[in-house]
């Protein structure tokens, strides 16, 4: 029996996500908060010479499970917390700690955080 990874998600049985929303709602369950210029970048960890998405890409569907109720806009410090796949220690190691990086960053509310779980499960 095939099981829809957000069929448990109360009203939002028939939510319209395409891969590239579920990877970013699974990356961000794994990586933390992240800005659209480092999901680009390291969607799911993977990284390499160029861009695998688009920067605009990644904000419209950022945006898109924003309106969805799955996704917030991130104000909390990020002084002491690696974000993304970064490793911890480049992020330790910026000169400036007390400023939160350029961009805005993403993070799952409540219900995003219930759809991301089922959708990793699902991909495994």
């Amino acid at each position: 029996m095939s099981r829809n990874p957000i069929s448990k998600a109360g009203d939002k049985d028939s939510l319209p996500l395409n891969d590239l929303e579920k990877k970013i709602l699974v990356h961000i369950l794994k990586y933390g908060p992240d800005n659209s210029w480092l999901m680009a970048r390291r969607l799911l960890g993977i990284s390499g010479w160029r861009p695998t998405y688009s920067e605009d890409e990644i904000e419209t569907a950022c945006m898109h499970l924003e309106n969805l109720g799955l996704l917030q806009k991130y104000n909390g410090s990020l002084k002491w917390l690696p974000t993304s796949s970064i490793k911890p220690w480049l992020k330790f190691k910026q000169r400036n700690r007390d400023k939160k990086p350029k961009g805005i960053y993403y993070d799952l509310t409540k219900e995003g955080k219930k759809v991301a779980k089922r959708l990793k499960e699902s991909m495994t």
